[in-house]
């Protein structure tokens, strides 16, 4: 029997292998990339020494803002900093800029809805200003101090902060909780602006309300279904807009759409220069909302462009200057859509600066418009276009 027992140092088993080890740093970084969200990345750097030092290395990046910080938040206690993160986002942007446009425009706050915090106000990154926007403290690289800011005994960073720990970015998105213009329940808003030192296009689609057409039950009623005298009235026009347009202040109210989008707009470049300059590599940058209002892009020639050009900075405040502008509307009292959506009041303006008309393709080309915006406003755009041309100009502002 005494020849079964065995040296107990014979029993020590050997270490467990860490299957991670046997993975190739590319195949990492290919997970990393995929998941790309920076609180996630954060959480992966404390995984593992070779986690953290993979993450920076990494090329697709997505930040989510998690909400705006108040200076004037001075109490400490959770509540406070629950309120900021809720409140959403307020536009008193247009208030404070539209003032010095032009005089004509001097009401146009009448037509605003709900105040929401200003983009300059959201994306602001200093963290001396009146508010900033908070990202989380979640970055490769947990020594980074400077921008941080402490609410409720959270601690935060800015964007500006957080892509600092990332060398190697390509593709960035950036989502801000909501977009900044306050516009009533029920108004369709969709602009997306292309920039490179300024403003290379625009193109907006509005609407005064967005209703579906119900499925008709009525026999006989329709081969698709729905009936065509539910919701709306067909009106059988010839592509021009109606003399009410002009009397009813609705061409008023899309002069004001059109110059708060472009405001917006403006003013979400002026506040990535920044990142643009820090980051070299950077192929494609796109700043965008939750609400999916407002889309900003930038591709790699355009993102050159503003690095050794330096940007026009409006007077008014702190955003990129409005050149002067050639633009072209197309109107709809009534657009069905093939999925029974129903834009009334529908309005596509389409926005290039004046000295760029001659030299690139009309605006008016329907692939280059309806590329603008996910469906089914995509297919909006190209019925929008088949109907009359209106030009209009707008100076520098």
């Amino acid at each position: 029997m005494s020849s079964l027992r065995s040296d107990p140092v014979n029993w020590i088993l050997p270490e467990p292998i860490d299957h991670f080890d046997r993975l190739p740093d590319s195949l990492l970084l290919l997970v990393f990339n995929k998941i790309g969200d920076v609180k996630a990345l954060g959480r992966c750097c404390v995984v593992s020494h070779r986690f953290h030092s993979l993450v920076p290395q990494i090329e697709n990046v997505v930040v989510r803002v998690d909400c705006v910080i108040s200076d004037d938040d001075s109490s400490p206690s959770s509540a406070s900093y629950d309120k900021s993160c809720s409140a959403g986002l307020i536009s008193s942007l247009f208030r404070f800029l539209l003032e010095g446009i032009v005089k004509p425009f001097q009401a146009v706050a009448h037509f605003l809805g709900p105040k929401r915090p200003t983009i300059s106000e959201t994306l602001n990154t200093h963290p001396s200003s009146p508010s900033s926007l908070s990202v989380g403290p979640v970055g490769p690289r947990a020594d980074v101090n400077n921008g941080e800011m402490e609410q409720g005994g959270v601690t935060h960073h800015s964007p500006t902060q957080v892509l600092r720990n990332f060398d190697e970015i390509r593709f960035l998105r950036i989502e801000l909780p909501s977009g900044e213009l306050g516009i009533d329940g029920g108004v369709l808003l969709r602009w997306r602006a292309d920039f490179g030192s300024t403003l290379d296009n625009c193109v907006i689609l509005g609407a005064a309300s967005v209703t579906k057409n119900v499925l008709c039950q009525v026999p006989g009623c329709g081969n698709d279904g729905f009936c065509p005298n539910n919701n709306i009235a067909n009106v059988d026009d010839n592509g021009s807009i109606p003399e009410s347009f002009y009397t009813n202040g609705g061409l008023k109210l899309r002069v004001v759409w059109t110059i708060s989008s472009l405001i917006a707009a403006s003013a979400r470049h002026y506040l990535l220069q920044p990142i643009i300059a820090e980051h070299k590599t950077l192929d494609s940058l796109v700043l965008t909302d939750a609400d999916g209002q407002g889309v900003l892009c930038m591709n790699r020639d355009q993102l050159e462009e503003l690095r050794v050009k330096p940007l026009s900075a409006s007077s008014a405040s702190k955003r990129t200057q409005v050149p002067a502008l050639n633009m072209r509307l197309w109107y709809a009292p009534h657009l069905e859509l093939p999925d029974g959506i129903v834009l009334n009041g529908a309005t596509l303006v389409a926005i290039r600066p004046s000295e760029q008309s001659a030299s690139k393709k009309e605006v008016s080309d329907a692939s280059w418009l309806s590329t603008a915006f996910e469906e089914p406003y995509g297919t909006a755009a190209k019925m929008l276009v088949k109907r009359k041309t209106y030009c209009l100009e707008m100076n520098s502002f």
